[in-house]
């Protein structure tokens, strides 16, 4: 008897085979969102038969050009949702509905993937996706920071280091990200 021997990325969990098939049948384009431990990708994918077509691709160090701190948290992921909707408004005149691809990340509230989806749709992006996400979340990271620099110094300093050595005031992020915001939407 011969032992038959799954696909090496579902061996490995890499892809979720029916997860994606049902993305495929779809037949509309993916928005594929993946974090990694430095910045938040994001492309446009066409499938074909002979394999997929990255149609747009951007990742957070784009948002360099608005001042804002490229890392791997969600209020860059909303931004990067928001420049990822304006420039395919600009290029494929946002006529066509996308559907949301999250790969292996579990779809929780308030995490990376559904900020990301809430920045698009909010940049105006047709986007098919059962998003939810609390508009106060957006607000934590300031006050955290202004708690934390209030109670312990050195804590402080150790989580909020690098945006303090790239010149970033931890405590106004929020004004910050509403900034950013609106220059990319004025564009």
């Amino acid at each position: 008897m011969a032992v038959k021997i799954g696909f090496k990325r579902r061996r490995t969990a890499l892809t979720n085979y029916k997860h994606r098939l049902a993305l495929v049948k779809s037949s509309l384009d993916r928005i594929v969102i993946r974090k990694t431990n430095r910045r938040i990708i994001a492309e446009v994918v066409h499938y074909e038969e002979k394999g997929d077509r990255v149609i747009k691709y951007l990742d957070s160090s784009a948002l360099a050009a608005y001042k804002w701190p490229p890392r791997s948290n969600r209020a860059t992921a909303y931004l990067v949702g928001i420049l990822l909707a304006k420039t395919l408004s600009k290029t494929a005149g946002n006529k066509s509905e996308y559907i949301l691809d999250i790969g292996l990340s579990s779809p929780v509230k308030n995490s990376i993937p559904f900020m990301f989806a809430k920045g698009c749709t909010d940049g105006g992006l047709k986007l098919r996706s059962g998003i939810e996400v609390d508009e106060k979340v957006f607000g934590l990271t300031s006050e955290y920071a202004q708690k934390l620099k209030k109670e312990n110094e050195a804590t402080y300093l150790k989580q909020f280091g690098g945006y303090l050595k790239g010149g970033f005031e931890p405590a106004s992020l929020n004004t910050l990200l509403n900034d950013v915001k609106e220059k990319i939407l004025k564009e």
